[in-house]
């Protein structure tokens, strides 16, 4: 049996059992519903739900097992029923459909309390829910982890962590320092940020103090859509039309460089790809300060412009900062801007300090070398491979380290000023 049979029969099951259980209830009372317990339909939602959900679960369980099987000695006899009954699991989780299904039959009855049972089911549904978050979270924590582990039983960590060349050579000398490709990292982002931030908050000050209804309501959905633009989109602007106006108009005259891709490049595409993010949470973070603020100040004779810089802006503050760190996880994670954008030069530390602060000199970042390390034929259990893992948990402690940080910085400011 397919999956796709089975989750049409599951449907009509909790179909067939939201109807059955509804009449069945109104029959037991002979039509007078006020002798029910619950409402008539909440004996039809605990029929269907009890259909439902434990199909589901046992799909679900089943499908797990199947994998660990599949990619193990540990559950012999379970490969062998998958591999004897291919359609296994999809009729276990038929046969729970159905005897849940009789059970929620079993136990109409006008005294039953159909509705905290109904309510029981959706509880657990969004308990399920709330934890996918924490559980997809685990997961990648833990497929990175052993990766990376794997990779440092192959490589030293002192060279990994503080090396200053960036050269993977499969035939076993490879350099695979980080501090090259994190300094291209905090670069771009850098400059992302320089441009992203002020042209961010100056928006949000003007749409939540300046701007009309009107003009609002137009504006704030056109910058939103910035961030709903796909990043290779973003990318193909950087290569098509920003790094060659940067080469021609700047780089080539002042003698700094002679490329289009460069880390301004990157930089200033990746900051307009920022700016509803620094926007959008500062102008929902300004309007939050209470409006009692700004009646005190100007009643005490200060100008508008006052009360923004001196009062509004203060009190936001906290909650600005925390919108900054967000965008800065953002632009850390970035790649398809920084590989259109910036090209993919030699990650090194040992050139010239010119060369290294040089915004139109091509450079490197983590993202990038995490795609080229994993593409092409390449041989899985190599260092130069698996480094690609250490990359990502380094990438992923950053950022989670700033979603933090700002979340801290967000509640506390909630706490001061709500």
């Amino acid at each position: 049996m397919s999956p796709l049979i089975m989750l049409l029969l599951v449907i009509a099951i909790a179909l067939l059992g939201y109807f059955t259980a509804r009449g069945r209830a109104v029959r037991m009372v002979a039509g007078d519903t006020r002798r029910l317990a619950s409402l008539p339909g909440f004996y039809g939602q605990n029929a269907a739900y009890s259909a439902l959900i434990p199909a589901f679960a046992v799909f679900l369980v089943g499908s797990v097992l199947n994998r660990i099987a599949l990619r193990s000695d540990g559950l012999g006899l379970w490969r062998d029923l998958i591999t004897a009954y291919p359609g296994l699991v999809s009729l276990m989780a038929l046969l729970a459909s159905a005897a849940g299904l009789a059970i929620a039959l079993f136990r109409t009855h006008p005294s039953f309390r159909s509705r905290v049972a109904a309510e029981g089911w959706v509880l657990s549904l969004l308990i399920v829910a709330a934890s996918v978050a924490i559980l997809t979270t685990v997961a990648i924590v833990f497929s990175m982890l052993f990766e990376t582990v794997n990779f440092f039983r192959q490589y030293s960590w002192t060279e990994f962590l503080f090396g200053i060349n960036w050269a993977p050579d499969f035939r076993g000398n490879s350099a695979l320092g980080i501090l090259p490709l994190l300094w291209g990292t905090l670069y771009i982002s850098f400059v992302a940020l320089l441009f992203a931030v002020p042209v961010g908050l100056f928006a949000a000050i003007y749409l939540s103090e300046y701007a009309g209804p009107k003009f609002r309501a137009v504006a704030k959905p056109m910058i939103e859509v910035l961030a709903g633009i796909p990043t290779i989109v973003y990318g193909l602007f950087a290569l098509i039309t920003v790094g060659p106006m940067i080469r021609d108009w700047l780089a080539q005259p002042l003698g700094l460089g002679s490329s289009g891709s460069s880390v301004l490049t990157a930089g200033l595409v990746m900051g307009v790809m920022l700016i509803p993010f620094v926007s959008s949470l500062s102008d929902d973070i300004i309007n939050a300060v209470p409006q009692a603020m700004r009646d005190g100040s100007l009643a005490l004779g200060a100008t508008k412009s006052e009360t923004i810089r001196q009062v509004v802006i203060p009190a936001a503050l906290p909650g600005i900062v925390g919108a900054v760190l967000l965008a800065t996880s953002r632009a850390i994670g970035e790649t398809m801007i920084v590989v259109l954008g910036a090209g993919a030069a030699a990650a090194r530390l040992n050139q010239g300090i010119g060369e290294m602060v040089n915004p139109f000199e091509a450079m490197t970042t983590v993202t990038v070398k995490i795609v080229s390390q994993l593409t092409g034929d390449t041989d899985f259990v190599a260092p130069e491979t698996l480094v690609a893992f250490a990359l990502g948990l380094t990438l992923f402690i950053i950022t989670l380290g700033l979603n933090v940080l700002a979340l801290y910085i967000v509640r506390k400011y909630r706490e001061q000023y709500e």
